[in-house]
């Protein structure tokens, strides 16, 4: 795992330009830096060793005469036998990095051909010499991130958008119309970002770059396409089998590989067929609904493997919260990311790789609002024009038990469903902000996906939706940044092309029960687990932010933020103390809402604030 930054050269002193860049992400690489400077194109990186720790998998990597320049972050699992095809057609290997496929394979295929046969989790970027054009890519879910932005021109492009501050075209100017869209979504969910002129390359698409012309494709998509003749039986073995080969794929490293674990089936299905030896876990206080690390200590035992944990304290929390926002590069308003935070620490400690569980509910549809449709089945037999009504006059009811059925049930799916997080709805966020922008109603968002899955079921929807704003702006946003920010190396899994295949071919029925979520792959763990932990409801990563906001230390903290002078110049700051008050009196739970706020503040602090 590694990091990358590049730009076109239309600057003096590039080379130390390049070299200041590169030191702003020496996190995602403390082993080993590089770079290539010439008149057009200035190329940094930095490596964290994890396959072929000699000089041979440094970079730059470059062909053989040095027409083609290569900066990579991620792994190519099947790399040893795209290495053997490329061999047998002639090539010539210096090592036995996977990078160096890539250059090889970029000789012999044209880019798409390239991009789909590979297996893993990648952004890259390729100077062609020749034809004098750059090209990106970045992986099929969107586990690496890959950004770029054009300022004058120049063309720059990294694996974190902080790299930029130092180029000295760089303009560092506040996107609003993505502040107003993350207030309902708490991530940025569309290739804009926060920073203005800044992009980020979508999943499964990549960018050429030739004459001053940026160009994006996408080379790869899901498709759901349910398979209702084989039995459950059938499928368990399948997911069984197919799961087993993505992990043995996700392990290969020169290095000593490690694995996160909490108390849910994913992470503990992970643990169990990867064999790791060591497993790593974190949580808060004593209380079960917040700390894991019972279960995943009971866990450990079980599988016969030594469990690292810690207790995560407020101070810890809060404390490190500014640190947190630098490293994500955007604002995530995700409490569990700090928690991803600590256990990331904790791993890399010990270890420079390790496995997590992330994808499977996103593939395997595990996530509870994924009962949302049947339950309510019954009640959307009623004229819609009846449901209609009764949930807009429920929209004027305080909130009380029940009133959120009505109105959801007044609702069509791609009013209520905008993914996982529904923090503010336009209304609410037209409220609270001060300022003006052109931010597009959710709806507007995620309107392509659903049109694109209009002849599917509804929990198919759901998950496609989910698959392409939620997993992508959220999960592993945080997932990359939080485990980079220790150069530790975190690989899913479940997010493997092989078991995407699988996944998307099944029925509806074997995803979402009336009981239960992720229903056959539930089965297939239970090959591994123990039924209690196959069986477990999904806690996520469990955090007492609603109970801290009621505390007077944290309430004063957040409302001094709430009353800044950062805060007026967006915020109508009457209102946010309104939400924080009701929060702390128990009238309302806007723990969420609170913390997307509040989340924002810290941010733009670190990032625009005058020191």
């Amino acid at each position: 795992m590694c990091g990358f930054v590049g730009f076109t050269n239309k600057i003096n002193d590039a080379g130390i330009v390049i070299e200041k860049m590169m030191d702003r992400i020496a996190h995602r690489g403390p082993d080993q830096a590089g770079k290539y400077v010439d008149e057009n194109i200035a190329m940094g990186f930095r490596r964290l060793s994890i396959i072929d720790l000699s000089e041979n998998g440094a970079q730059p990597m470059f062909n053989e005469d040095g027409s083609i320049v290569l900066t990579f972050n991620g792994e190519i699992y099947n790399f040893a036998e795209l290495r053997e095809e490329l061999i047998a057609a002639g090539h010539k290997f210096a090592g036995r990095a996977d990078s160096e496929v890539l250059v090889h394979g970029y000789e012999q295929w044209d880019f798409e051909t390239l991009l789909n046969k590979l297996r893993g989790m990648f952004a890259f970027v390729i100077y062609d010499k020749k034809k004098d054009m750059i090209l990106g890519a970045r992986d099929f879910f969107g586990i690496k991130p890959l950004y770029y932005g054009k300022f004058g021109e120049t063309l720059m492009w990294g694996s974190e958008i902080k790299s930029f501050l130092d180029h000295p075209q760089f303009v560092k100017e506040l996107n609003t119309s993505v502040l107003e869209t993350y207030l309902t979504f708490q991530y940025s969910p569309t290739a804009d970002t926060f920073f203005k002129n800044v992009s980020k390359l979508p999943a499964a698409h990549y960018f050429t770059y030739a004459d001053g012309r940026l160009t994006v494709k996408r080379y790869w998509e899901i498709k759901f396409d349910p398979d209702e003749k084989p039995s459950l039986e059938n499928w368990v073995d399948d997911i069984t089998e197919t799961f087993k080969n993505s992990v043995e794929a996700h392990k290969i490293a020169d290095v000593e590989v490690g694995s996160f674990l909490s108390s849910g089936v994913d992470s503990s299905y992970v643990a169990a067929v990867a064999n790791v030896d060591k497993t790593f876990t974190v949580g808060f206080g004593e209380d079960e609904k917040y700390n894991e690390i019972g279960y995943a200590k009971e866990f450990s035992e079980y599988i016969g493997k030594v469990n690292n944990s810690r207790v995560i304290s407020p101070e810890d929390y809060w404390g490190n919260f500014a640190k947190i926002q630098y490293h994500m590069d955007e604002p995530l308003a995700d409490p569990a990311a700090v928690a991803l935070f600590f256990v990331c620490k904790l791993a890399a400690e010990q270890v420079k790789v390790v496995l997590s569980g992330e994808g499977a509910d996103e593939i395997f549809g595990g996530y509870n609002i994924y009962h949302n449709p049947d339950d309510m089945a019954a009640y959307n037999k009623l004229p819609r024009p009846i449901r209609r009504a009764v949930g807009q006059a429920a929209g004027h009811l305080p909130h009380k038990h029940g009133i959120n059925f009505l109105i959801r049930g007044g609702q069509d799916l791609q009013e209520r469903f905008i993914g996982n997080a529904y923090m503010f709805t336009p209304a609410e966020r037209e409220q609270l902000l001060k300022i003006k922008t052109d931010a597009p109603d959710p709806t507007e968002i995620t309107k392509p996906f659903y049109d694109k899955t209009a002849d599917c079921d509804e929990v198919t929807q759901m998950q496609y939706l989910d698959l392409h704003l939620w997993m992508t702006g959220d999960i592993l946003l945080k997932a990359d940044k939080m485990s980079m920010a220790h150069s530790l190396e975190l690989r899913v899994p479940f997010l493997d092309k092989k078991v995407m295949a699988l996944a998307q071919r099944i029925p509806k029925r074997y995803r979402v029960t009336k009981e239960n979520t992720k229903y056959a792959m539930r089965i297939a763990a239970l090959k591994a687990c123990p039924p209690q932990t196959a069986n477990k409801k999904k806690l996520g990563f469990p955090v007492p932010i609603r109970v801290w906001l009621k505390e007077d230390k944290y309430y004063n903290i957040v409302k001094e933020k709430f009353l800044s002078a950062d805060s007026e110049r967006f915020f109508n700051t009457d209102k946010l103390v309104s939400l924080l008050d009701d929060h702390r009196e128990g009238k309302y739970d806007n723990s969420r809402k609170i913390w997307t706020v509040y989340t924002f503040l810290v941010w733009y602090g670190v990032f625009f604030a005058e020191k």
